[in-house]
């Protein structure tokens, strides 16, 4: 299993693209072959660093989507209108082409499978990646911890891995997933539309007496109105863990 990564002892190593998945219109996963992968923790990222021609280079963080699964690694990125990473990643970027990447890093906000204590997960927009590694991971280590997601989205369109997640929901014993619409519900969704807020956390999360381990990833505004809910309803603030995107999704 990964251990955390100190970015000073990280080296780059050349993947290559060898699947891609659709997974919105301004996002997609993409399946690189990793030579000599070291392994990761759900919930750890990886450096992208991209070298023009002319030497010029930009790099960019991204959540690791996948659970280890040998030297394949799975970033799903979303298009950010004029990014320099991201316009290239979803968009010209295609199969058998190189990219520099660089981990895994990170070894706060991780999920680590011999752990038994129940799982709240809470995403907004493409705060799902890491959150969806750790329901991955679940699954391929044979672990029944319960896990809950609140996922929070603009749209049903906006949604990433929408099979997916409902198959497992389906499926995989112990994992529960409902949907916040800010903006936009499918057709006869009871529920109302627009943001997060005490009574969702309430109703679809863990009670506190349970002490679940929380995890909040998405925009800022969106992390941190998650993580003043929680507290409000008597979580331990040492068992919610935060992780920040940019502007993107609910």
């Amino acid at each position: 299993m990964a251990r955390a990564a100190v970015p000073g002892r990280l080296s780059w190593r050349v993947a290559r693209l060898t699947a891609i998945r659709e997974e919105t219109p301004t996002a997609r996963t993409l399946v690189l072959d990793t030579p000599h992968w070291p392994g990761h923790l759900p919930g750890q990222h990886v450096d992208v660093r991209l070298t023009a021609p002319d030497g010029y280079q930009a790099q960019r963080s991204y959540s690791i989507a996948s659970a280890v699964d040998g030297d394949r690694v799975e970033l799903t990125v979303q298009r950010v209108p004029d990014g320099e990473v991201s316009g290239y990643l979803a968009g010209p970027y295609a199969l058998g082409d190189p990219v520099e990447i660089r981990g895994p890093v990170g070894g706060w906000f991780v999920w680590r499978a011999e752990s038994t204590d129940p799982v709240l997960l809470v995403a907004g927009g493409s705060g799902i990646v890491p959150l969806m590694a750790m329901i991955r991971a679940r699954r391929a280590a044979g672990r029944r911890v319960p896990f809950r997601l609140i996922y929070s989205v603009r749209t049903p369109a906006d949604v990433y891995y929408a099979d997916e997640l409902r198959h497992r929901a389906r499926d995989d014993a112990g994992l529960d997933v409902s949907y916040v619409y800010t903006r936009q519900a499918p057709e006869g969704w009871p529920g109302r539309v627009g943001r997060i807020g005490v009574a969702r956390v309430n109703t679809d999360g863990w009670p506190a007496m349970l002490e679940p381990a929380c995890y909040v990833c998405g925009p800022t505004g969106f992390v941190e109105t998650v993580a003043d809910i929680l507290i409000a309803l008597g979580h331990d603030p040492r068992r919610v863990r935060t992780e920040r995107f940019g502007p993107t999704g609910g």
